[in-house]
């Protein structure tokens, strides 16, 4: 998944987990990524609910998550 850059900040070589947010809250056919700061801004959450979030795709057996 390297090569991936953040949509707003620029940030570069997003891990798997910050694409597979992008997919799984916004579009699965996304072409354009957030990492979790931005992500969070964008959904006026923060970053410890989306982590949390993660952690639970991840328990649920979600194949995005790394």
């Amino acid at each position: 998944m390297k090569g991936k850059i953040c949509y707003v900040c620029g940030k570069e070589d997003l891990n798997k987990n910050e694409i597979g947010l992008t997919k799984k809250l916004l579009n699965k056919d996304a072409k354009w990524f957030y990492c979790i700061d931005c992500l969070a801004e964008y959904l006026e959450v923060t970053t410890e609910e989306l982590l949390a979030k993660i952690d639970e795709f991840k328990a649920e057996g979600c194949k995005l998550f790394g």
